[in-house]
């Protein structure tokens, strides 16, 4: 059974996401990040789309393995590294490249049994979730280069916390403290994601990890730039019908909690999607919205399989698709409004709703 809210996946809008974030850091290879279901797009079709980048980008095996078995061969970065013995198998014989985060994983190698597995060893430069101490780069780097179980092709790594806020000298510090614990280190780096890519050249290096951007979104606030500036597409639009058109006088309530009050005599309509679907539930009255080509916005409180919209001098009949978002309302509006990200507002409706 399919619901009446449905997402539609933009595959040319993925690939010319692509093509930005390569003219932005045009000396650096790409690994295209795709976990968690390609943000909600579907992982396949999003590999596929993508497939012109250097390699992907997953969270955990398991994500790696879909990849594997669809019959891909590009390169894949596994970003939370191996958990298990079974993953070092595993990423072994699929050819994975593992992200080495703890002194922990080491241990694990010296079970593996002679076989090579490719590795990067991950730095924690500030976020302070995954990383080794960065004072311990040089010597686990020289472990993992002569392991008997590792690729020689040892790659160093770092994420960044702060890349988002252009304004914020954080990413400096860890772009800083990298340098410093590695310049005596050959190997290939991967530093930037979306925000670095875009705002932080310094950040560059050999092989880029973009996210976000793939999807359309900028990884900035929309204060200080949004999708437009850097001329990146939506790759999904959320649409849903409309169900109801009501008339109410000045004063009535509507929704839960009646928390909105009509200001004058209104027409009111009702969209086929709610928070069940992923809409977020705490988008604010005011929460824009598209309908034959007119902007318009929601009104009063997203119910699990309803919205209210304003249909005050819109034309429209009971049947209409109305946008939620996508190219004609960014994704970042509505996660402005809702007081969140786009990637939660992505993830949620691409694996709650039917793609086409």
């Amino acid at each position: 059974m399919k619901r009446s809210a449905r997402v539609i996946i933009h595959p040319e809008a993925l690939r010319h996401n692509l093509q930005q974030a390569k003219l932005a850091a045009p000396n650096s290879k790409v690994f295209t990040v795709i976990k968690a279901n390609a943000y909600g797009h579907g992982v396949l079709a999003a590999a596929e789309a993508l497939h012109e980048a250097d390699g992907y980008a997953v969270s955990c095996i398991p994500e790696a393995v879909i990849l594997r078995e669809s019959g891909t061969r590009l390169p894949i970065l596994v970003l939370q590294g191996h958990q298990n013995l079974d993953d070092l198998r595993i990423a072994s014989k699929l050819q994975l490249r593992l992200v080495i985060h703890s002194k922990e994983q080491l241990a694990l190698l010296d079970r593996l049994g002679g076989n090579k597995i490719q590795v990067a060893l991950k730095l924690d430069t500030g976020m302070h979730r995954l990383g080794i101490l960065p004072k311990e780069a040089p010597s686990i780097f020289n472990i993992l280069k002569n392991h008997p179980n590792i690729s020689p092709d040892v790659w160093l790594m770092t994420h960044l916390s702060c890349a988002d806020d252009l304004h914020n000298s954080y990413t400096n510090t860890q772009l800083n403290t990298f340098t410093q614990h590695t310049h005596s280190l050959s190997a290939p780096i991967s530093i930037a994601n979306s925000a670095g890519i875009l705002g932080w050249p310094a950040s560059h290096a050999n092989y880029i990890r973009p996210g976000i951007m793939l999807y359309g979104s900028s990884p900035f606030s929309l204060q200080d730039q949004g999708r437009d500036k850097y001329n990146l597409q939506a790759a999904m639009t959320l649409i849903a019908p409309l169900i109801a058109i009501h008339k109410f006088n000045k004063g009535e309530p509507i929704g839960y909690g009646a928390s909105f009050r009509c200001p004058h005599d209104m027409h009111v309509g009702i969209v086929a999607c709610g928070y069940a679907d992923g809409y977020p539930r705490h988008a604010a009255t005011g929460t824009p919205v598209s309908i034959n080509k007119l902007e318009t916005y929601t009104v009063g409180r997203v119910s699990m399989d309803m919205i209210a919209i304003s249909l005050h001098t819109i034309p429209a009949k009971v049947g209409d698709l109305v946008e939620l978002w996508g190219t004609k309302i960014s994704v970042d509006r509505v996660a402005h409004h809702a007081e969140t990200i786009s990637y939660e507002l992505l993830c949620n409706a691409g694996n709650n709703c039917t793609r086409y």
